[in-house]
């Protein structure tokens, strides 16, 4: 899957309206080179660590100003942070590592079948959906 790059997000803030300042454009990056869905406080230390004089207050709106565009998607898995990624190009469904919060982005053409026919059979036409899907590692060992 590709993520939009940093100057994806730079182009479609711009076009968008929003003035692109130095530290928005360092917060683009952070945002485009992350791996994982970083919360809004590990935006920030990714951030400050590359201008000292971004706040946090800085971080907050701009990641507030690019959801409301549509450039970030906001995801909440189950462990009381907003995380974010940037607003994919390509539909995928997530599954979250339930012990170590690892967030593994897949496709799967049987998966996306199923629910248009389940929203059919209901006498609907799916038109969006998220799928999470809450995991352990197979080889965990299981504690009651």
């Amino acid at each position: 899957m590709s993520k939009k790059s940093a100057r994806d997000i730079e182009t479609l803030a711009s076009e968008a309206g929003m003035r692109m300042t130095e530290q928005r454009r360092v917060i683009a990056r952070v945002l485009s080179d992350a791996q994982d869905h970083p919360d809004v406080e590990e935006v920030y230390k990714r951030a400050a660590a590359e201008d000292e004089a971004i706040s946090i207050a800085t971080v907050y709106r701009t990641v507030r100003l690019f959801e409301e565009a549509g450039i970030l998607t906001r995801h909440d898995f189950g462990d009381g942070r907003a995380r974010y990624e940037p607003a994919p190009e390509d539909h995928h469904d997530h599954l979250i590592d339930i012990q170590s919060g690892k967030v593994i982005e897949f496709t799967n053409d049987e998966i996306e079948r199923l629910q248009t026919e389940v929203a059919e059979k209901l006498g609907y036409r799916l038109v969006d959906h998220r799928l999470e899907l809450y995991a352990v590692p197979l080889n965990a060992k299981t504690r009651k």
